[in-house]
């Protein structure tokens, strides 16, 4: 099984023109980001994708941004998803990591829409991998376990950073089996939480060093799974990101660390972690 690194563009606005060579030349396969606003847009970002050689995995952002409308129905979410999976068709993306719902649905009404945007997927062409996220569907650990029974054809990306903090510690009581989401886990964004937040100041920092080894023995145990389950190629992204998740000095405002050089250090680390795995396995 191969590893492929994809850079998020969380907090870069510049140009994809700027940024894709400087990707491709640290060894990333693609990027993550969201789905373009317009046909246009795709059409263009396409082009580029193609001209510098690279993958795109879309973000599919259903009732409003990163939190949801609150207003919102659910008609109104699978909406969006149709919208952006007409929008994102240009770019063919290697997969829709969507963002969708609201975390006060109960598991009925999220099971019921993972299972309609499947399908949605599915008219589209297009695999539709459902994130774990706060305020979203999948928001919390116990009630995504209450969701999969219903859902049985639908994959994940895990971002346990998340669940981290909405359980407020880190998920490695014996009692805390995951093993049957584990299972269905398609996509890995690779941040690392602490009990009090979603993103640790540097994920080198000896200090966090319990938080690290937590997140790469559940990457471990996807990359375990997926290999059982015939992958060739198991993908992550380095999620390192702003609006709150990176730390900053008091007053003035300044960030800790550059973000870039944090994707980057992560990125590393999981290709180092990724061969190290692979060979004690041979």
């Amino acid at each position: 099984m191969r590893l492929d690194l994809f850079r998020t563009l969380w907090g870069d606005w510049r140009g994809w023109r700027d940024i894709l060579p400087e990707t491709h030349s640290a060894g990333f396969t693609g990027v993550e980001a969201r789905t373009p606003e317009t046909l246009p847009e795709a059409s263009e970002k396409a082009r580029i994708l193609a001209d510098n050689g690279m993958q795109y995995i879309a973000i599919a952002l259903t009732g409003g941004g990163v939190i949801p409308r609150q207003s919102a129905t659910f008609n109104d979410h699978l909406d969006d998803l149709r919208a952006a999976l007409d929008r994102v068709a240009p770019m063919r993306p290697l997969f829709v990591n969507v963002l969708g719902g609201n975390d006060r649905w109960n598991a009925g009404l999220q099971a019921d829409f993972i299972n309609k945007a499947h399908e949605i997927g599915i008219e589209r062409g297009v695999r539709c991998v459902f994130e774990t996220h706060r305020s979203r569907i999948l928001a919390s650990p116990w009630i995504t376990l209450d969701v999969l029974p219903h859902c049985p054809d639908a994959l994940f990306t895990v971002d346990i950073s998340h669940w981290v903090v909405v359980c407020e510690r880190l998920l490695d009581d014996p009692t805390d089996d995951l093993s049957l989401f584990v299972e269905r886990v398609h996509h890995i964004q690779a941040r690392i939480g602490y009990a009090q937040g979603p993103q640790v100041p540097h994920p080198a920092a000896p200090e966090y060093g319990k938080e690290r080894r937590f997140h790469q023995d559940f990457w471990e145990s996807v990359w375990l799974s997926q290999n059982r389950r015939g992958y060739e190629t198991t993908t992550m992204t380095p999620e390192f990101g702003p609006d709150g998740y990176l730390h900053t000095l008091p007053f003035t405002d300044a960030p800790v660390a550059n973000l870039w050089e944090l994707n980057r250090w992560m990125a590393d680390e999981e290709r180092r972690h990724f061969n190290h795995w692979s060979m004690e396995r041979r």
